[in-house]
């Protein structure tokens, strides 16, 4: 009998380390959470990658960043392996622009001096060669594009000055350039209101157009670019069409297609837009942090489209909760990727061993990449915990972003965290959610997608090993993800949007106090029918909207959301 218990208890997961039971996660997972969750390397003092260009190589994605010493490879966009690169030199600077043409990738990055193309036909092994020619121009931003002819085409551009546009040359078989550069895109902030500089729009000066990229669907090109910089939350992707790649383009009133200025972490300019072995369309862009210098990036992945009447849209609502990976041609609305687990840890109640007074717990449960906890050392045993509602249902999933607070690492650092996660109904008796402890991967934003969804009052998270880099053990926000029992909130029936009388560019947003929300999202569009712009904000009933265009009609509703659910709006204010 007692040979029967023993076995019993090795079965149900008992760990002999801890002597806790251990709940199994999943081994496969089919969902995500931005940011994505790679090593991002360390510049000085904080973790950088921006810029991102994915391309299919074959079965494989590769994805390019700025500053980040090689690049990633992946089979299914979530699980993504890092090759450093020594072989080119150009591995080190900035918006990197890349292109597959047959077996062959191409390289070449930003640079204020001539500089070469490089190539390999081998990604996945560090032995890139050097084109014979320089490029006879500078180019910053660089992005090639090859058509259905064959025919290549190299874009770019990046200033706030009104003699730099976006530019583009068609290349040779050489790659070098056989046309003279065609200007494709100005500068109009005056028309623009996301084109203008500053957090809110608000400088009066040319916002940074830069980061072209070029897609073509049936028939038309769709040239995309980023404004207004990269240190803004309403940093965003704007797009032109053309029907052909020299041009000429216009303008897309409903542009920007890529905008994100609230949530846990915002911008989502500077981009790619690719599609998956499936079909589906993606765009990857650049996320901001900015604490520890304007720099300090991440990169996000969000579904794409183009709809019935050819209009880009990019899914950002809910950009920053988990998303399903698809493994087929979805044929879907972006937005039904979103996997309806709500946010549970949204201003919980929260403990922990120690805390540096200038980074309280309450920071690591705020939705704010700006703010961080931060533990008083990064000594093995230091902790963070968050109690929940009793009501909790499920937790379906968590995301731990780590803040690296007083690090000194460099790019050859292993930054590598050791924790556990683990759950509570009372507070007392703890289960293993996810043993970190052997880990060895450098996973900064690390997201755990339960195999059986649990139900927890508390949820905690461990440290069991020094911090790399004689860090402190820190979290920008340790976020919980599932479904509360309870009711949806209340729909939002009642809101007002104002047009700024002396500047069409802006509106002011405004709806009723309503506790049964946690949070809203404003969707607006340039149809009734095509609301694909979208803002979240938490703890408050108005939002100022910046970065609109000049004398265009908009149509807007409101979400509420909470952590039953979300109640979408179904008014409809129209301004002009």
């Amino acid at each position: 009998m007692r040979k029967i218990l023993i076995l019993f208890n090795v079965l149900i997961g008992f760990t002999s380390a801890f002597g806790q039971e251990t709940i199994k996660e999943d081994k496969k997972q089919g969902t995500f959470c931005n940011p994505m969750n790679l090593n991002y390397r360390f510049q000085s003092n904080y973790r950088e990658a921006a810029d991102p260009a994915i391309i299919r190589y074959k079965d494989k994605y590769l994805l390019f960043a700025s500053h980040s010493g090689g690049y990633w490879y992946s089979d299914d966009l979530m699980d993504w392996k890092f090759l450093a690169i020594e072989s080119l030199p150009a591995i080190q600077k900035y918006a990197p622009g890349v292109i597959t043409i047959k077996d062959t990738v191409y390289y070449v990055a930003s640079s204020r001096m001539k500089d070469y193309i490089y190539y390999t036909t081998n990604p996945f092994k560090d032995n890139w060669k050097r084109m014979d020619k320089k490029l006879p121009m500078d180019v910053w931003d660089p992005q090639f594009f090859q058509d259905d002819d064959n025919k290549v085409y190299l874009y770019w551009g990046c200033s706030n000055l009104e003699k730099e546009p976006i530019r583009v040359v068609e290349l040779d078989k050489n790659m070098q350039p056989k046309t003279e550069p065609v200007v494709c895109i100005k500068h109009n902030p005056d028309e623009h209101g996301w084109e203008v500089f500053g957090e809110k729009n608000e400088s009066g000066k040319n916002g940074f157009n830069e980061g072209a990229w070029m897609t073509k669907y049936k028939g038309k090109y769709y040239l995309q670019y980023a404004s207004n910089g990269t240190q803004f939350k309403t940093y965003a992707d704007g797009v032109y069409t053309g029907n052909s790649p020299l041009g000429p383009f216009k303008y897309e009133n409903y542009s920007p297609f890529s905008y994100k200025p609230g949530g846990f972490i915002g911008g989502a300019g500077h981009s790619s837009t690719f599609q998956d072995k499936y079909g589906n369309y993606w765009h990857v862009t650049s996320l901001n942090i900015g604490v520890r210098g304007y720099f300090e990036r991440r990169l996000g992945l969000f579904p794409a489209s183009f709809d019935k009447d050819g209009v880009l849209r990019t899914y950002t609502a809910f950009g920053d909760y988990p998303l399903k990976m698809p493994s087929v041609k979805t044929g879907i609305k972006e937005e039904n990727l979103f996997t309806g687990w709500m946010l549970l840890s949204y201003h919980k109640k929260a403990s922990a061993s120690s805390t540096l007074s200038q980074y309280p717990e309450t920071n690591a449960f705020d939705e704010d990449v700006k703010t961080y906890w931060s533990a008083s050392t990064g000594n093995k045993g230091e902790w963070l915990s968050v109690e929940l509602d009793e009501n909790v249902k499920t937790i379906n999933a968590i995301q731990i972003n780590f803040a690296d607070n007083e690090a000194s690492l460099d790019s050859n650092s292993k930054n590598i965290y050791n924790y556990r996660v683990l759950s509570s109904l009372d507070g007392k008796i703890w289960k293993v959610v996810a043993d970190r402890n052997n880990n060895t991967k450098d996973a900064c934003h690390d997201y755990i997608e339960l195999e059986n969804p649990i139900k927890a009052k508390y949820i905690k998270i461990e440290n069991t090993n020094v911090v790399p880099g004689g860090g402190k053990f820190s979290i920008f926000d340790l976020r919980i993800f599932g479904i509360q029992k309870g009711k949806k909130p209340n729909r939002v029936n009642e809101f007002n949007v104002k047009r700024d009388a002396e500047d069409s560019r802006k509106a002011l947003v405004k709806w009723s106090n309503d506790s049964s929300a946690t949070g809203f999202v404003i969707n607006y569009g340039t149809e009734s029918n095509k609301l694909y712009t979208s803002v979240m904000v938490y703890d408050q009933n108005y939002i100022d909207l910046t970065g609109l265009n000049k004398g265009i009609p908009y149509y807007f509703s409101i979400d509420a959301f909470n952590e039953s659910g979300i109640t979408k709006g179904t008014k409809i204010i129209t301004i002009k």
